[in-house]
């Protein structure tokens, strides 16, 4: 016990337990997809890539898809056009001010979101607005708007205020000087910022359930098909998701991390 040997090995032990619980059931579904009978059965008798094939002849899950993707590219634009300047905001206020808003612009994050979704509902409903992608799109954009603010605002809290009074003392406007000095020195996080929303809204399900109308989106596609029971087709599709999800956050985490620099 001395040397903190055991606790450590409980430690390891405990931490590759609860990763195996969280990622072994992702493995077996990836495996169970290129599985080539319909009946899932253990060991897998004959691999074939036939559910891959099968997915684009499904219409409905095309046109799911297709939802999905204008949905989260639709949060994309919203959040960044939004958050960014919000974050730029941010850097004018007294900071004890600024931590009020802070607390206030990550409430989306931290209340449910089934809440959330809930409460977007009630007021459309009292507004007398029809349920439609759009909603989707301002359900999502509310609750991924954090995302783009922290992370901006948090890089732009590392750059140089004195960049910025050195554009404009040589002539350049507060536009001009957001393009070519602020703009630069943000690039990084404000790309890697959209890239997690882009992926959060992809799979997000929650506030979607509330805010869907005639439209499906692939997640509520793929809850309805579950109803039904689990096919090779929804492990087929889930399996692609984890990889473009994981792909994409990797990719949003890297360029997060990265540091720009003013040219």
């Amino acid at each position: 016990m001395a040397n903190g040997k055991p606790p450590r090995l409980a430690f390891g032990v405990a931490a590759f337990l609860i990763y195996a619980f969280m990622y072994v059931p992702i493995a077996v579904l990836v495996g169970f997809s290129f599985q080539e009978s319909r009946v899932l059965s253990w060991p897998i008798e004959a691999w074939s890539l036939r559910w891959y094939a099968a997915l684009f002849e499904n219409r409905q899950l095309l046109e799911a898809l297709v939802n999905s993707l204008q949905v989260a590219t639709a949060c994309v634009v919203v959040t960044s056009l939004v958050g960014v300047p919000l974050a730029l905001a941010l850097r004018h206020f007294d900071h004890r001010f600024v931590a009020l808003l802070e607390r206030t612009i990550l409430m989306p994050l931290i209340v449910p979101p089934l809440i959330t979704g809930l409460a977007i509902l009630l007021i459309l409903n009292r507004a007398g607005i029809q349920l439609s992608l759009a909603t989707i799109i301002l359900g999502q954009s509310v609750v991924w708007m954090p995302i783009v603010v922290t992370q901006v605002y948090a890089r732009l809290r590392s750059l140089d205020k004195e960049l910025e009074h050195a554009s404009m003392d040589l002539g350049a406007n507060r536009l001009q000087t957001f393009f070519h000095v602020t703009l630069p020195s943000i690039r990084t996080s404000v790309v890697g910022s959209a890239l997690l929303v882009f992926t959060l809204s992809f799979d997000e399900l929650p506030v979607t359930f509330f805010l869907t109308g005639s439209e499906n989106t692939l997640p509520m596609f793929i809850w309805s098909m579950l109803r039904i029971g689990i096919t090779p087709e929804i492990n087929a599709i889930a399996s692609l998701t984890v990889l473009a999800s994981i792909l994409l956050t990797l990719a949003g985490i890297r360029l997060l991390l990265k540091k720009d620099k003013v040219r």
